[in-house]
């Protein structure tokens, strides 16, 4: 019973909802990989193996990724406080006035590796190695991936801007924009509406940061603070290192105790 009630306050809405866009990217990433090599083994030659001739997966991925991002434009009670301390509303001051936010070195450093990653694959599409249905498939695994940095692990977060948890991300809302940046290489008007949507939203965004920076940094807003956190994202993250931080003790261990033998 106490299982049940520690996992039930584990588990909150925000969590849920991140377990289920895991879940639906995933099987929509599997579905449109699965139409995309159907259609190559088939030697079709058609855009995208035949995607462009299943309206209903194109019109899926277009209706649920811009409805998300609209979304994100309006204060919302069940989405991540990562992404709503934009907004006057999830600003609550602490009294304190010198904030604290991620050093722009840490920023530029994300940016870099961003383009630096998406320009090999703009590489290989311009040398015709890959076509625009892949580029698709990217950012539909990109998409997948953002749900795994918010529920298990970020390499953002550990390797560059070393936040505490997404509720104190300086780029949270950058996920849309970077999900479908290898869109930017199409000349497809159905993905450039979708790039240009995350594109607004990112700069929305940037827009707030600067003009508002107390309400991105924990010592200047309560709403950040671990007091005040009901989703409770980063417990799955501190398990998976709890975990690591275990076997890699046992593992330890063990070496030291067969040297111990052998001697």
């Amino acid at each position: 019973m106490e299982t049940k009630k520690q996992l039930k306050k584990v588990l909150s809405k925000t969590s849920s909802m991140h377990y289920a866009k895991l879940v639906f990217r995933s099987a929509l990433f599997i579905a449109a990989l699965a139409v995309y090599i159907i259609n190559r083994i088939n030697g079709t030659g058609e855009y995208f193996g035949g995607l462009d001739k299943r309206p209903f997966i194109l019109s899926l991925i277009w209706i649920v990724f811009v409805g998300e991002m609209i979304l994100r434009f309006f204060p919302s009670k069940l989405e991540s406080m990562g992404c709503q301390k934009q907004f006057g509303k999830a600003y609550k001051p602490t009294g304190k006035t010198e904030y604290k936010n991620i050093s722009w070195k840490s920023t530029f450093a994300i940016v870099a590796a961003w383009i630096a990653l998406n320009g090999f694959i703009g590489g290989l599409y311009y040398a015709e190695i890959i076509d625009e249905g892949i580029l698709l498939l990217i950012s539909l695994a990109y998409s997948a991936c953002d749900m795994i940095c918010i529920l298990f692990f970020c390499p953002f977060q550990t390797w560059f801007m070393k936040n505490k948890c997404c509720t104190t991300c300086r780029i949270y809302n950058w996920d849309y924009a970077m999900m479908f940046t290898p869109l930017i290489f199409t000349e497809s008007p159905f993905y450039w509406s979708i790039l240009l949507c995350a594109i607004a939203l990112l700069i929305r965004w940037e827009i707030t940061y600067k003009l508002h920076p107390e309400r991105f940094s924990e010592v200047t807003n309560a709403c950040l603070s671990c007091a005040n956190c009901t989703e409770k994202l980063c417990h799955h993250k501190k398990q998976l290192k709890s975990l690591w931080a275990t076997n890699k003790y046992r593992l330890q261990f063990a070496e030291n105790t067969e040297k111990t033998e052998k001697i």
